[in-house]
């Protein structure tokens, strides 16, 4: 029984999607199937063309597929499945790690001027695609956290991120409720009025997200429509609602019955 033949397809396409091409695919599972093989023996076993054999042995023994004796004509032998299948995931693993090291100095070399690059403002629609992008922000954190937001949306989709942060990182949050333990260095202000209304369950979605005091996001939701939000590293978008927490908290804290709970 020929296994290159049964399901090969299925296998080529697999072996392929670990580095191998066609042709070393079909040589590799063809000289399993032998203690050793001649060039020729593999042109027919595998049915790569003959022209094609040595070059494809070659690049095989280089990824450590295959073994090569030092007899004439020379013998060629497949190592086990498992060691080989190792091999090529720590190739992809070794490529992977240049390829996102690379990428990363392109992607800093290209950008624009910071100045220019701060002024765009950026819209973002669906709900997956705003909830990575705000993870991502709050990931990148390095000194504070300043949030407007209801409290269930904050549990379900950023407790997690947001409380695996280094310490050092000061977070404050305005919300409607805070029925759980305050993690240390942080501050909740829980609103008790009227003023909690904008935080019902159908915007829940809906609030102001201020990192570092150099990103903003702000998402707007209503009901029966998709989420979307506003991001910006523009210094006039953090501005505006930089000041806009500084009077959203002085209002709670002077004016309005809130409840204070710090970490």
């Amino acid at each position: 029984m020929n296994p290159g033949k049964e399901k090969s397809g299925q296998l080529i396409e697999a072996l392929k999607s670990l580095g191998l091409t066609k042709y070393e695919a079909l040589v590799y599972i063809g000289l399993l199937q032998f203690e050793g093989a001649s060039a020729t023996e593999i042109h027919e076993i595998s049915g790569v063309p003959r022209a094609s054999v040595y070059p494809v042995l070659d690049k095989l023994s280089h990824k450590g597929l295959v073994i090569v004796s030092n007899s004439i004509p020379k013998r060629f032998e497949a190592v086990p499945p498992e060691e080989g299948i190792i091999k090529l995931k720590e190739d992809i693993e070794l490529n992977a790690e240049y390829a996102s090291s690379e990428l990363q100095r392109i992607y800093i070399s290209k950008m624009t001027p910071e100045k220019e690059r701060q002024e765009l403002i950026w819209t973002l629609s669906g709900h997956e695609n705003i909830i990575n992008k705000l993870k991502l922000s709050i990931s990148d954190a390095k000194s504070k956290i300043q949030i407007v937001a209801d409290r269930d949306f904050i549990k379900k989709q950023l407790e997690e991120t947001l409380f695996r942060l280094e310490q050092k990182i000061q977070i404050e949050i305005i919300t409607d409720q805070w029925p759980d333990e305050v993690p240390k260095g942080t501050i909740i202000r829980i609103i008790e009025d009227k003023l909690c209304e904008c935080l019902e369950t159908q915007y829940e979605m809906a609030g102001i997200y201020i990192i570092d005091s150099r990103k903003v996001m702000v998402i707007m939701s209503s009901p029966g429509n998709d989420p979307s939000a506003l991001f910006s590293e523009s210094n006039g978008f953090i501005s505006f609602f930089t000041n806009y927490w500084k009077f959203v908290s002085y209002h709670l804290d002077k004016k309005r019955p809130v409840k204070c709970i710090q970490g």
